[in-house]
């Protein structure tokens, strides 16, 4: 448990930082590995590696949300976390954040969910056997908020398998 809470110790001082950092392509990319890769390194898993063609599969997803800025999933041949929140100012590093927080309603004995609660995001960021990730961020269009994606490989979150 000691473990654990260091790990989230070190996923807020990470998020703190982040958040203050400029916007634009390189500072996202670097958000959103320092808080997933926290979250690993709290495990003791080796940490995810950027990948620039699922980068632009992410960003081309991205993209197409931008209209809508609906929280849909792509269904393609990655696993995938997607983020939404209104106004403009969402970082990586809060999507991240967000996402590894479902940690605190998985239980690794039951590997299962708390009754009611989403942990599917953290599971992903957590599944020993994923190597890469790709993420991007798009202001979508009409002040409706910010969409997020991140995806990866190879995907996680099988049913009956746990994550690590």
């Amino acid at each position: 448990m000691t473990r654990f809470w260091h790990g989230l110790a070190a996923v807020a001082a990470l998020l703190f930082v982040a958040a203050a950092a400029p916007a634009g392509a390189a500072s996202d990319m670097q958000q959103f590995l320092a808080v997933q890769n926290a979250a690993r390194a709290a495990l003791r898993l080796p940490p995810l590696i950027w990948d620039a063609k699922i980068a632009r599969y992410a960003a081309w997803y991205a993209n197409q949300r931008r209209r809508d800025c609906e929280l849909e999933h792509s269904n393609g041949p990655y696993g995938e976390n997607i983020f939404w929140g209104s106004g403009d100012g969402w970082t990586a590093a809060q999507a991240s954040a967000t996402w590894v927080s479902e940690r605190r309603d998985y239980n690794y004995y039951a590997n299962s969910c708390s009754y009611g609660q989403e942990c599917g995001h953290y599971t992903q960021i957590v599944w020993r056997g994923t190597r890469r990730i790709g993420c991007a961020r798009a202001v979508c269009g009409g002040g409706r908020g910010v969409f997020m994606v991140c995806d990866y490989y190879p995907p996680g979150n099988y049913v009956g398998e746990k994550p690590y």
